[in-house]
């Protein structure tokens, strides 16, 4: 109310000052703003996103969509070009991750970060598009949310390719890089194994398996508008297993058995904080906590890599009839209310959440495994440390992410041969 209070005022000075002076173009009704860049796509101008967009070649895809949009004679044609653009870069990165296509100068394949900043040059130009045709505000938000899906595999994801009778069906999800203030130069371990494993097949004892891959932004936004919701719905219902993953602690990986339902706080990748219950359909039947269904006990015991892989039962709650914040070693006690769930209570939490509470709603819950895994931090050689001094990558940095990755795959295939032997 303060804000509005001085901004009325403001405004009442403005006024003022044009009924008492002669009328000039100072004093006419103002046009409306240009469109401008949102908090992400302001990173762009930095030197390490337009480094790595040079390096690995994805400094084109941004102009090509720019000059397709200027010759769009309609919003319908506007529509076709934003989503063959952004499916485009999705095959683009994919292929580049698995050793299609160029790779560029600089860059090994295996960094999800080329596919980021890249989408984030796409979405500015969309957003600050201004066509003689005119542009609703409604249809800008419809055709950013169409880039978003098509550039992240969102709408990728086709298990109709699989090809073969028998051929198991898995879904992964990643994310992008996040804490860019805090060094621009990150990526995301799980973004990158998204990339890596879409579409491949990898082969258990009990057969064949096609993974089909999507990405999520870190946005709280995002996660309340049904972004997960909406890409895991249609697909359920058909898959083998899944695993949401996403970076978590230093050195080691996590199979998180619960999930809470609560936001914790931290600020997101548009620096936007929620510290609220986690919004979903239905909330009236919406439960505190969710628990994974992936086989966490075979995972654990399973030789899958050189980080050490850990079954996290730890949660913090507030008691039935409490009022503070407890941790719980080994999970949530009857009627507690969540704080925070094995993966914490940012969006890796949020997404383990949703996608299990789906799977519950849906009725699959005694026959689909699915969870969430935490891939340990991804980090920089020892001497490659400062942001603001060191290097874009290093090859101990390249040798991590490629032992996530390959850790990522065996942890999958481990996972889908103990839920076929022990019938889901």
């Amino acid at each position: 109310m303060h804000c509005l209070r001085v901004r009325i005022n403001v405004l009442g000075l403005a006024l003022a000052a044009c009924l008492s002076a002669p009328a000039t173009a100072a004093c006419a009704a103002p046009a409306d703003a240009a469109p401008a860049p949102g908090v992400e796509e302001q990173r762009l101008d930095r030197a390490v996103p337009r480094e790595i967009l040079a390096a690995s070649g994805f400094d084109t895809a941004a102009p090509r969509l720019a000059r397709r949009l200027a010759a769009a004679p309609s919003l319908a044609r506007a529509r076709r070009v934003v989503a063959r653009e952004g499916a485009a870069l999705w095959r683009r990165a994919v292929d580049r991750a698995q050793g299609r296509g160029p790779a560029g100068e600089g860059l090994s394949r295996d960094d999800d970060r080329p596919l980021y900043w890249a989408r984030l040059a796409l979405i500015r130009e969309v957003r600050t598009w201004e066509p003689e045709f005119g542009l609703t505000e409604a249809q800008r938000a419809a055709l950013l949310a169409g880039l978003e899906r098509t550039s992240r595999g969102q709408d990728d994801i086709d298990f109709r390719r699989s090809g073969g009778e028998g051929l198991k069906r898995v879904l992964v999800t990643g994310f992008d890089p996040f804490t860019l203030d805090q060094d621009i130069r990150i990526s995301n371990p799980s973004g990158a194994a998204a990339l890596a494993l879409d579409g491949t097949v990898i082969e258990t004892a009990d057969g064949p398996a096609r993974v089909e891959t999507a990405v999520f932004p870190v946005r709280w936004g995002d996660f309340a508008e049904g972004t997960v919701e909406r890409t895991l719905r249609p697909h359920l219902r058909h898959v083998d297993l899944f695993a949401t993953v996403s970076q978590g602690r230093v050195g080691r990986f996590d199979v998180e058995r619960t999930n809470g339902a609560w936001r914790g706080g931290y600020p997101d990748n548009e620096n936007v904080s929620r510290s609220e219950t986690v919004p979903v359909a239905d909330p009236a039947s919406q439960p505190q906590w969710t628990t994974t269904t992936l086989p966490y006990r075979e995972i654990v015991a399973a030789d899958t890599g050189r980080f050490p892989v850990l079954d996290n039962t730890g949660v913090t709650e507030i008691p039935a009839g409490g009022t503070a914040p407890v941790v719980r070693p080994d999970g949530p006690t009857p009627g507690s209310t969540a704080r925070a769930g094995g993966g914490g209570n940012y969006l890796s939490n949020e997404i383990a959440y949703r996608a299990t509470l789906l799977r519950d709603r849906l009725g699959l819950r005694g026959t689909l495994p699915g969870g969430h895994v935490h891939t340990p931090v991804l980090q920089f050689g020892a001497g490659n440390t400062d942001p603001a001094t060191g290097t874009v990558t290093d090859p101990e940095f390249v040798r991590n992410r490629l032992d996530i990755i390959a850790q990522v795959r065996a942890i999958v295939t481990v996972a889908l041969g103990a839920a076929e032997r022990t019938g889901g």
